[in-house]
């Protein structure tokens, strides 16, 4: 008994390192992206003094300096709420950290990963610059039903959407099967004892 729960237990702990490694990979992609992506607005296609590119009609490439967090939100006015948010936000991205390190589940692994890689992308950018830059304008016609983001504050959207559609879905689902898995396990030891 005390080796098949050691088994399990290695076997546990290989699945969190293999989620662990995912989680920083993608967090890491997220971030280098997000940074080629605010380059090339940034310097080849200079949108900074060409303010705006239009792409297609319900996209265009709009230079916006965000002040605030993700998506224009808690504006720092100044030097002090510039330094400010980031340490918020990098207070919020060590636990994100913490989080999907400790997290057993893959999939919330995945948002985790998506949320920290956007969320250090942004901070990056305003320790280096004061602002973050934001390009992406989707809009149909007058309307825009997003403020300008970039490739962070998208990674982030995604990564909170997810969240929350597995905590409201699929949690319940999983902690009944996990529940019914204990069950199952315990009943088996029991036996497992009898026969000793």
């Amino acid at each position: 008994m005390a080796k098949q729960r050691a088994a399990k237990h290695r076997k546990l702990e290989h699945r969190k390192l293999g989620h662990r490694k995912l989680g920083l990979t993608i967090a890491a992609s997220i971030f280098v992206i997000d940074q080629i992506t605010k380059w090339v607005m940034t310097y080849p296609l200079q949108l900074r003094d060409r303010r705006v590119i239009e792409v297609l009609p319900i996209f265009d490439l709009k230079w916006v300096e965000n002040y605030g967090v993700s998506m224009g939100f808690l504006t720092a006015d100044g030097e002090l709420g510039r330094w400010l948010l980031v340490a918020l936000t990098g207070a919020i991205s060590a636990a994100v950290f913490v989080w999907m390190w400790r997290e057993k589940q893959r999939d919330d692994v995945i948002a985790l990963s998506l949320v920290l890689g956007g969320a250090l992308g942004n901070i990056l950018d305003r320790i280096r610059l004061g602002h973050v830059v934001d390009f992406a304008d989707l809009h149909f016609g007058d309307i825009h039903p997003f403020l300008v983001f970039n490739v962070g504050d998208a990674a982030i959207t995604i990564g909170v959407l997810l969240l929350l559609v597995r905590a409201l879905f699929t949690r319940e689902r999983d902690t009944g099967a996990r529940e019914r898995d204990d069950r199952n396990e315990i009943a088996r030891e029991r036996e497992a004892g009898k026969e000793v």
